[in-house]
């Protein structure tokens, strides 16, 4: 006997009990969700496993993202801001693609025309793992067929052809002429809305990221003890709750602590010390270094320059590794891009390496 529930996201859950065998699922259609009950019953009745069901083969990949994103809301794991936006442009592209068509060739297809789009090796590497992630979960949890073999098969394509790969690693550091001339233009700027100046400073100074310095909050500020809260910080092992207490230096050419008296002394209210949007911020520090004419420079080159700074400043792994939040020496050294000059006339010390 099947019923049928909708559910509050709009999805439908269908539940079959047949033989003393229960069985549910949820789909986006209720016409889908009729389709597999018909299904379900007839596999038990003939003394199959219900879980060897299968969705038609016309099922349209943008259904199995909506169902994925339907299953983790529904065990209270919502989708971060990153993948949010990489599933939405995998809905877009290849949504109304049905399943029968998700094949080598139209995957590779999909992989040339985002490279054409500008989308590098790392990026399109990420886009065909969440196409496998959809996929795989599909067949686990809902018992789909699905041809996880091709998106196989398409990645070593892909990969044959340079599209897919390691990324080239970034070395560009800005000269202190170039910080000099960003900060000076606009803090001589009137009409900016957002004080890059000050935010270059202090990412300078603290070597956090463009979206840590925009969600830091006065509440996570510790005067006393120079020190900040960075919540939810990025790494790669945990997703959320990866908190981290991070000392507020004045050792790379910017004090940190007198960055942020400058802020509060603004009086600018609510609870967020910079309260800008991360992107806004991307934008208009693209803007100023293009009116300086300052080319091939990122607002996440700042970190590598803070990281940099830091072991010039004579601070050991461990240390710098608690300003940059690293806890892997092989990631920590991409962000260290040291002046093969400073080397010059310097006295060897004591220096502790990684095992």
């Amino acid at each position: 006997m099947a019923s049928f529930d909708k559910l509050p996201s709009g999805y439908w859950r269908a539940q079959v009990r047949r033989k003393g065998q229960y069985v549910s699922k949820t789909f986006r259609l209720k016409s889908e969700a009729e389709a597999w009950a018909i299904d379900t019953e007839r596999a038990v009745q003939a003394g199959k496993s219900p879980d060897a069901v299968q969705i038609d083969a016309k099922t349209l990949f943008g259904t199995l993202v909506d169902l994925h994103i339907a299953d983790l809301a529904e065990v209270g794991k919502p989708l971060l801001r990153s993948k949010a936006m990489c599933l939405e442009k995998l809905r877009r592209e290849l949504g109304s693609e049905r399943l029968s068509n998700i094949t080598r060739e139209r995957l590779i297809s999909f992989g040339k025309q985002r490279a054409l789009e500008g989308a590098g090796p790392i990026t399109l590497s990420i886009d065909l793992g969440y196409i496998r992630t959809i996929l795989v979960h599909a067949a686990a949890v809902h018992g789909v067929e699905v041809p996880t073999e091709q998106v196989m098969l398409a990645r070593v394509a892909l990969r044959r052809l340079g599209l897919i790969g390691k990324g080239q690693e970034r070395d560009r550091r800005p000269t202190q002429d170039e910080l000099d001339r960003i900060i000076a233009y606009n803090d001589n700027n009137p009409r900016q809305g957002i004080p890059v100046g000050l935010l270059v400073k202090f990412a300078v100074a603290t070597a956090m990221r463009q979206e840590e310095i925009c969600t830091l909050r006065w509440a996570d500020v510790d005067f006393g003890t120079s020190l900040a809260t960075v919540r939810n910080r990025k790494d790669p092992r945990r997703k959320s709750g990866n908190d981290q207490k991070v000392p507020l230096l004045d050792a790379t050419g910017y004090d940190a602590i007198a960055i942020l008296k400058e802020q509060k002394a603004l009086g600018l209210g609510g609870d967020r010390v910079f309260p800008y949007n991360g992107r806004s911020l991307g934008t208009a520090f693209r803007r100023t270094c293009r009116e300086l004419g300052i080319e091939d420079l990122h607002f996440h080159d700042l970190r590598h320059e803070a990281t940099s700074r830091l072991f010039e400043a004579g601070f050991d792994i461990p240390e710098v590794s608690l300003v940059t939040g690293h806890k892997d020496w092989k990631m920590l050294r991409r962000y260290l891009n040291l002046r093969p000059h400073q080397l010059v006339g310097r006295r060897p010390q004591s220096v502790r390496y990684p095992r």
